[in-house]
């Protein structure tokens, strides 16, 4: 977790004006969980990080950030009545997406997990982009779904604002992870719009149909960020599944029931059975359909307490519903002729993809102690998160498709990676003077990058 002590104030380097290439601006667009979010105050307008933050995080998560999904809207919305969440939109948006946790303590220790954007910016930087000019972020409020309203006019805002910062050139999008679905919506919603301002759509670790075995497992036990000794000053799992429940964003990530997968991924569960005074043990299985039931049975005594009231939190079907919703409008995106479309994901890790609660030895009696156990997973090839297999299918005629040996965030600083994208941005290696040259070979459409990390 810890790349190793830095200077307190490491930051980005600010690059000459005299090094500023004359090039098309880049917007950089984060995924789940991939921006700050600030508690705002409706009685003073005074601002808290909630997300993300080392210390008091579990504390300040459960006040502030806790919500509920109002069916009327298609918004979840904060249990505080008296504050909302605000992605904060400093240095042209890349403030957000940036060091998640900007804190003196997490600068000086270089916490290396909640450096998301960082190293990019700063290749980008190093590369000629002139931040406000020529290089914008967009970190957004994961909670909601990806075609929401506030969010797509929130994009759309962002893409204007590029345009004509840089004297009306097109923009390259960099998207990663669920923000490769936001942008999907984005086409499906807004066509004309992102044919008119966007040149290049370069994706990153894009779930395109699903992330099965970590949302699967997610709306049945939470999320877990940082793991060892470190997890004990963060988001705790049950915390972190509270949240998930009600969100449009993470339903929106389920396995999609209409790909044709190679096997199609399953939730297991070892069930203890009794019949005639006679107890058994069962394995039950069940696909992308069949675990619609699970969640609604396992889920359904789930609550919280909030400010003295218990607030009931089961499988919420209205989000099943929008998701659904959300799902064929991704199946139908088309990308606009003119837009020119990449595709990096992860490979050569061990990624979830069937999740199995319970043991032979030890199963389960009731579906809601689901909740409260470990899960087992069996694993396919991926970044640790998205399987290749979904990543890779885009439905989209692309100009490459690239396969990076890179975890999910890691992709996000991997110098491979950053050899695709300057490739595809057409910046040369004369243009760099505050890097030094490095040789890679970019290899040819849905071929795969290869480093020794991965041996």
């Amino acid at each position: 977790m810890f790349r190793g002590i830095r200077s307190c104030f490491h930051g980005a380097r600010s690059s000459d004006s005299s090094t500023v290439a004359d090039r098309d601006p880049v917007l950089l667009v984060s995924g789940i969980a991939g921006s700050i979010l600030n508690s705002k105050s409706k009685k003073n307008g005074s601002e808290t990080r909630v997300w993300v933050r080392i210390l008091l995080a579990d504390l300040e998560f459960r006040r502030k950030l806790w919500s509920i999904y109002n069916p009327e809207t298609g918004y979840t919305e904060s249990l505080d009545v008296d504050s909302e969440i605000v992605v904060p939109q400093d240095d042209y948006g890349l403030y957000a997406i940036d060091i998640l946790d900007p804190s003196t303590f997490v600068k000086c220790l270089h916490v290396s997990d909640l450096y998301h954007f960082h190293d990019m910016i700063e290749m980008l930087v190093g590369c000629g982009y002139e931040k406000g000019t020529t290089l914008f972020g967009y970190g957004y409020d994961f909670r909601q779904s990806n075609r929401i309203g506030q969010i797509m006019d929130g994009l759309k805002e962002k893409l204007v604002t590029a345009y004509k910062a840089s004297g009306g050139r097109k923009v390259n999008l960099i998207s990663h992870s669920m923000g490769g679905l936001l942008v999907s919506c984005f086409i499906s919603l807004h066509s004309d719009v992102f044919s008119k301002y966007v040149n290049k759509w370069i994706t990153i670790a894009t779930p395109f149909q699903g992330a099965p075995g970590c949302i699967n497992d997610s709306i049945l036990t939470g999320m877990q960020f940082v793991d060892g000794f470190e997890s004990f000053f963060f988001v705790s799992r049950w915390s972190m599944h509270q949240l998930l429940v009600e969100c449009p964003s993470v339903y929106e990530m389920l396995p999609n029931p209409g790909f044709n997968w190679k096997k199609e991924p399953e939730v297991l569960v070892w069930r203890s059975n009794s019949s005639d005074g006679e107890a058994t043990v069962t394995q039950e299985s069940y696909g992308c359909n069949e675990c619609v039931s699970l969640f609604a049975e396992a889920l359904k005594n789930n609550e919280l307490d909030y400010d003295g009231d218990t607030v009931p939190l089961p499988f919420n079907f209205a989000i099943l519903e929008w998701a659904a919703d959300t799902r064929e409008l991704l199946n139908k995106t088309e990308i606009p002729a003119g837009v020119s479309f990449y595709n990096i994901y992860g490979t050569s890790f061990e990624t979830p993809f069937d999740v199995c609660y319970g043991s032979e030895s030890s199963p389960i009696n009731e579906l809601s102690e689901i909740c409260h156990s470990t899960p087992e997973y069996t694993y396919v090839d991926g970044d640790g998160t998205v399987p290749s297999e979904s990543a890779v299918a885009d439905n989209f005629e692309a100009v490459e498709r690239v396969g990076v040996c890179a975890t999910h965030r890691g992709l996000l600083c991997d110098e491979n990676v950053y050899t695709l994208i300057k490739n595809w941005l057409g910046v040369s290696t004369e243009e760099v003077k505050s890097r030094k040259s490095k040789t890679s070979k970019v290899v040819h459409a849905d071929l795969v990058f290869s480093n020794q990390s991965c041996k």
